[in-house]
């Protein structure tokens, strides 16, 4: 419950036109955002496109940073990173932020969008059948 009460009041700040840090929990934007080690920076939800990293409100139940699948309309489909398949829906009404840059422990700033870091998400994109295994080895380094 705090935890929503934090992303809510980001959700507003955003909404008012502020850049939020926030941090994030959770392993299923691994490898390229690590949680409870990294933060992301959120800025208004504008002009988004598949590929993006968003904060939304997703089945009227929890909150979510996660990677836009698709958009058909209205609707928008999402998936983590570090998710072996699973897919989560909203409406676009319900994205609450696009996060633009990742900030690691060290509180370097790193942008999310770069040609070699959507490259890497292309790549991580056709290991897919591999990701069981590459993740199964990173989360015990």
């Amino acid at each position: 419950m705090k935890d929503q009460v934090i992303i809510e009041e980001a959700c507003r700040l955003v909404k008012e036109g502020l850049c939020v840090t926030l941090p994030v929990n959770g392993q299923s934007m691994l490898p390229f955002i690590i949680g409870g080690k990294e933060s992301v920076i959120l800025q208004k939800p504008e002009n988004l496109k598949v590929g993006h990293v968003i904060l939304a409100w997703v089945d009227g139940t929890h909150y979510v940073v996660h990677r836009i699948k698709a958009i058909d309309g209205e609707a928008v489909t999402l998936t983590g990173d570090g998710n072996l398949g699973a897919l989560e829906h909203c409406q676009l009404s319900d994205v609450r932020a696009l996060a633009t840059h990742v900030v690691d422990a060290k509180g370097r700033k790193h942008d999310l969008y770069t040609k070699w870091r959507m490259r890497g998400v292309y790549v991580w994109n056709v290991l897919f059948p591999l990701r069981r295994y590459i993740l199964g080895v990173y989360r015990r380094l």
